[in-house]
């Protein structure tokens, strides 16, 4: 949105940015909210903002954990290793000739 401001005779178009929000009931142990609170405070912000951001972040990994990017696709099934590898026998001993 933009809105006219007018300073000393000049009006100027300012971008104004509004977010639209919504009101959600959450169902939360008191002793939960009281420490969500005390969190909020300290971090000077709200406890509604905690949750909006959680829930950002909760979405925004969740995407990108399920991204593949095309050099991992092109890598997929080069090495071939024999059933019932144990992986971390594997790396240990990988490690140990490295560092020894």
């Amino acid at each position: 949105m933009l809105f006219d401001v007018t300073i000393n005779c000049n009006t100027y178009k300012i971008p104004i940015f509004v977010r639209m929000e919504t009101k959600l009931t959450l169902k939360i142990k008191k002793k939960t909210i009281e420490k969500g609170k005390r969190y909020a405070k300290k971090k000077k912000t709200s406890l509604s903002r905690l949750v909006e951001n959680y829930i950002e972040r909760l979405a925004s990994d969740e995407k990108e954990e399920n991204e593949i990017t095309p050099l991992v696709k092109s890598l997929s099934g080069i090495v071939r290793l024999p059933e019932g590898f144990n992986f971390k026998k594997g790396y240990s001993a990988f490690l140990a000739k490295k560092y020894n």
